[in-house]
């Protein structure tokens, strides 16, 4: 495969919720009760049959057709590369995974990506971990990268919405650059407008088995050159689930970078977000701060914290310490 040649996975799975209801007493168990309360000389309290009962349960655990809100639409950011390009992003509608915001790291991150495309790019197997709406991995697709992966929860409304905009982003590819896989359950091949695209979905848990994205690397390529970690970092619980996927996926060469950029959020937590590179140095990283922007405004005017903080993205950059440890 040459260096222009190239494909692009999104990696996800499907969720199933079970909604568990006030327990409904099945009828041997409400014959049960109606037989406590019968003596030979007694008679029960009251009296009621199974349809009653049923009857009633219909009115008790039916909720009104209005009783949930709507799902709130989808919303769309359009941005324009520095190479020219035009990306109309979709983001869901609303996720508790905050899946619906384009955040201030992964913009400040693409451009980043854009500066220094020669030895982070172009060529390179680039891998993106909470990738939303995927501007960054999309993006490297369009200058130049060899395979572009992109990951996030395995929320199914999260991976279909990166589905979509890695089919918008055809439209702008160039014939030479990355061919775009989108991988779901099955292996059959659905014809495309621009291009023929795979289908099927897997799932990927930071920390669980965390080597999983690799699987989708041709044989000769065993890990990627550049990780994309933008605004995860104010998931304190898993931070090192987060290290020990860099582990497990950064390339054991000198020039394979791990970028990490993020805006504290939440000022008060500064220091909790900081703590993650004290556990990328324990795990054989060399840490570099090679961003500090200032946004023109803060995404979330109503919240509290010091402005300029709320305004600022860091970046970082992860490197092995010593290739010959892991």
């Amino acid at each position: 495969m040459s260096a222009s040649d190239g494909y692009f996975v999104l990696l996800g799975w499907h969720v199933n919720i079970k909604i568990h209801r006030p327990y409904k007493a099945s009828a041997p168990d409400r014959e049960n009760k109606r037989r406590s309360y019968t003596s030979p000389n007694s008679r029960p309290p009251f009296s009621m049959s199974s349809q009653e009962e049923d009857l009633i349960d219909s009115f008790i655990f039916q909720e009104p057709s209005d009783y949930y809100p709507p799902p709130k639409p989808a919303t769309y950011e359009s941005r324009t590369l520095q190479t020219g390009e035009t990306l109309q992003l979709r983001l869901v509608g609303y996720n508790p995974l905050w899946g619906h915001h384009l955040w201030n790291g992964a913009q400040v991150v693409t451009d980043y990506l854009y500066e220094h495309r020669e030895e982070l790019v172009r060529g390179k197997n680039v891998l993106e971990l909470g990738a939303g709406a995927g501007l960054p991995s999309i993006a490297g697709a369009i200058w130049g990268a060899k395979n572009v992966v992109v990951t996030d929860y395995p929320d199914e409304d999260l991976v279909e919405n990166m589905r979509i905009n890695v089919d918008a982003a055809k439209a702008v590819l160039p014939r030479s650059s990355a061919r775009i896989v989108v991988q779901v359950s099955s292996s059959s091949s659905i014809p495309q407008s621009f291009r023929e695209t795979q289908s099927s979905f897997q799932g990927h848990v930071w920390g669980a088995n965390a080597d999983a994205p690799l699987v989708n690397l041709p044989s000769d390529n065993h890990r990627f050159d550049t990780l994309i970690l933008a605004d995860l970092l104010f998931n304190h619980s898993q931070h090192a689930a987060l290290v020990s996927t860099v582990q497990a996926t950064l390339a054991r060469t000198a020039d394979a970078k791990a970028l990490v950029f993020f805006t504290p959020y939440t000022p008060w937590k500064y220091g909790k977000d900081m703590a993650f590179f004290d556990l990328a140095r324990e795990g054989g990283f060399v840490v570099s701060q090679v961003v500090k922007r200032v946004m023109d405004k803060v995404m979330f005017k109503d919240d509290r914290g010091d402005e300029l903080l709320r305004r600022t993205v860091f970046g970082y950059e992860l490197s092995w310490k010593d290739l010959n440890i892991y």
